[in-house]
């Protein structure tokens, strides 16, 4: 039988190899990264597990592959093998799940990243040892882990909004939202003994993806953002990003009415909708 140390080494194997390809070969790295198009329209649903196996760079791939080791051996010395590969991959798909859901109406957002996998481990590692410190590299001070959770809940959120890069950001708050959850559901106890640890990273969390979801507008982050890095993009960034943050508006707008119908437009929202509509013919 294998050893538990040798699964995890092939499993980063697995991720270096890929990557590799991705990196050396663009055709590969288009063909299993993930892209809402590909997945809603050509149901190519792989795109939602190969994707965890790619990555933007060296550093991307370094830094995941070392918090993976260093965070796996917490997780298999309490839920096993087993246990531990199920947080991976659920975690890995339940947070290209969340990226699917945030971006569905955004056919050409594409994203790349084991991250999700990774912060599933993290956050798994955090329900069962929520005391644990988690060093802040290069800085040196640590934190407690359930500090760290949260934190990185509220920095994934400004990633989400702010859309940087083409790093899957809604992965990692989904990857850690599913791989806390996963670990309370196999090991139980943890969640007695760790409640209020678990609980003050689980309900921001749970709001933030509320929020990402059903009240975006709610979040302010990507005015500021854009407000800041504007005048360092080139012209046709800059009309990219004024027409993917319209199309978010009319999205939201488009939502409002089918909860509530047009009547609760306001005047504003009517004007935006209807420059859009003429925009069209």
């Amino acid at each position: 039988m294998l050893s538990t140390g040798f699964l995890i080494l092939l499993l980063i194997a697995a991720n270096i190899l890929c990557s590799y390809m991705g990196f050396t070969n663009r055709s590969f790295f288009e063909r299993y990264m993930f892209q809402v198009d590909k997945i809603l329209v050509n149901r190519e649903y792989k795109r939602l597990v190969t994707s965890g196996f790619l990555h933007v760079g060296w550093s991307h791939l370094l830094f995941n592959m070392l918090s993976l080791y260093f965070f796996s051996g917490m997780v298999v010395s309490v839920l096993g093998i087993l246990g531990f590969l199920a947080i991976y991959f659920a975690s890995l798909i339940g947070g290209d799940l969340l990226s699917l859901l945030i971006h569905r109406h955004h056919s050409d957002y594409s994203s790349v990243g084991a991250s999700g996998a990774i912060c599933g481990v993290i956050f798994a590692s955090v329900a069962l040892f929520p005391g644990m410190t988690i060093p802040l590299w290069p800085l040196p001070i640590s934190l407690p882990g359930w500090l760290f959770a949260l934190l990185y809940v509220g920095l994934s959120v400004y990633a989400i909004r702010s859309r940087k890069n083409n790093i899957g950001h809604e992965a990692h708050l989904g990857g850690g939202l599913v791989g806390m959850l996963l670990a309370i559901v196999i090991q139980p106890w943890a969640f007695v003994q760790n409640y209020v640890a678990i609980l003050v990273i689980l309900v921001p969390c749970l709001v933030f993806v509320y929020l990402i979801i059903k009240r975006p507008e709610i979040l302010f982050v990507d005015n500021l953002f854009y407000k800041t890095h504007r005048d360092h993009v080139s012209i046709d960034h800059r009309y990219n990003m004024e027409r993917f943050d319209q199309q978010q508006e009319v999205d939201r707008i488009l939502d409002k009415i089918s909860r509530s119908g047009m009547g609760s437009l306001s005047r504003k929202e009517r004007a935006t909708l209807e420059n859009y509509s003429k925009r069209g013919k």
